[in-house]
C-alpha cells in the first residue's frame, strides 16, 4: 500500500507538469555498479571493459523519457507471444520522475485490448557492438506481469528472428515470483526448437529492492550477472551465425508486457493493476579492445 500511495503522489506531481502519468516510489540507496577495468579470458584473448560509460541514462529530470535516447514501439498485435497489452507512447505508461523511469501497465481499454503499457527502445539512438550493459531496476510481481530488459539486433544482419539473435538481460514472469531469467536466442538455440540457452536465479525482494542486471558481451562470450554474481554463460562456438549472430549492432529495450504464452499461463490478476517497473539507470561500458 505504501508503494501504491507513493506512486499516486508522484503521478499527481507529474500531472502538475501537464502530463498524464502514473508513478512509483523513490529509488533505494544506490549500490554502485561494478566498474573499473575488469577482464575475462577465453579463446586466448584478454577482454577489458572501460570504467566510464559510453552511453547511459540516469533518468534525471521530470517528464517523458529523453527523446534523444529513446523511442517507442507501439501497437497491440500480440508481439509474437499473444500478449494482452497495447503499447503506447503516452506518459501515462512511461515517464521520468525522482531519478527513475517508470513503465506502468494499466487495466484500461487501449484499442481492442484491455491493458495498456509501454515498450521503450534505443534503436538508432543507442546501438552497440560488444560491451558491458547494466540496468538497475525494481520489478512488479503480479500474476500475469512480464517485465523485460533486453537487446535486439539493429540491422538484422542474418535475417529475422531468431536468425539475428536476441539477448535477454532480465525477464521475470509474475506467476513464478522471484525467479529471474537470462537468455540468448539464435537460429540454433531457441525455445521453438527446445534448444534455448538460459539460466535462472531466485532474487529475493525484487519488487521491494533494486537489483542490478547485466551482461558482458565480447566476441568470445556473453556472460550474465545479477548483483555481480555470474548467472549465465554462452560461448561463441566458432561455427557461424546460426549459433553466434552476436557480431553486429544491438539496441536496448525496456518493456512491461501483460499475459501471453509464457506470463499468462496462470492468468492475469486484474486486482493488482496498475503495475509498474522502475529503472534507476542504464549504463553501457565499452569493450576497450573490441575488434574494428
Amino acid at each position: 500500500m505504501a508503494r501504491r500511495n507513493a506512486l499516486m503522489a508522484r503521478w499527481a506531481r507529474v500531472l502538475v507538469l501537464g502530463l498524464l502519468a502514473s508513478g512509483a516510489a523513490s529509488a533505494d540507496e544506490a549500490a554502485q555498479p561494478a566498474q573499473g577495468t575488469q577482464a575475462g579470458t577465453q579463446a586466448g584473448t584478454h577482454w577489458t571493459f572501460g570504467s566510464t560509460p559510453l552511453w547511459q541514462d540516469e533518468f534525471d529530470g521530470e517528464g517523458v523519457p529523453d527523446p534523444a535516447r529513446w523511442s517507442y514501439d507501439t501497437g497491440g498485435h500480440g508481439w509474437g507471444n499473444n500478449e494482452l497489452q497495447y503499447y503506447t507512447d503516452k506518459p501515462a505508461n512511461a515517464f521520468v520522475s525522482d531519478g527513475l523511469l517508470t513503465i506502468v501497465a494499466h487495466r484500461q481499454r487501449a484499442g481492442k485490448l484491455r491493458y495498456s503499457s509501454a515498450r521503450l527502445v534505443s534503436r538508432g539512438k543507442g546501438d552497440f557492438r560488444y560491451g558491458r550493459v547494466e540496468f538497475r531496476a525494481r520489478l512488479p510481481v503480479a500474476r500475469g506481469s512480464w517485465p523485460a530488459l533486453w537487446m535486439l539486433p539493429t540491422d538484422n544482419k542474418y535475417g529475422n528472428w531468431p536468425r539475428s539473435g536476441e539477448i535477454d538481460i532480465m525477464e521475470h514472469v509474475g506467476f513464478d515470483r522471484g525467479v529471474v531469467h537470462q537468455t540468448v536466442h539464435t537460429q540454433a538455440y531457441n525455445h521453438t526448437k527446445g534448444t534455448q540457452r538460459a539460466a535462472q536465479k531466485r532474487v529475493e525482494e525484487l519488487d521491494t529492492k533494486f537489483h542490478r542486471y547485466r551482461v558482458d558481451w565480447t566476441p568470445d562470450y556473453i556472460h550474465g550477472y545479477i548483483d555481480d554474481e555470474k548467472v549465465f554463460e554462452f560461448a561463441n562456438e566458432g561455427t557461424g551465425p546460426d549459433a553466434w549472430p552476436f557480431d553486429q549492432r544491438f539496441h536496448l529495450l525496456m518493456n512491461l508486457a501483460v499475459g501471453g504464452n509464457w506470463a499468462g499461463q496462470q492468468g492475469v490478476d486484474d486486482e493488482a493493476f496498475p503495475i509498474w517497473m522502475e529503472v534507476d539507470y542504464v549504463r553501457v561500458y565499452p569493450l576497450e579492445n573490441a575488434p574494428q
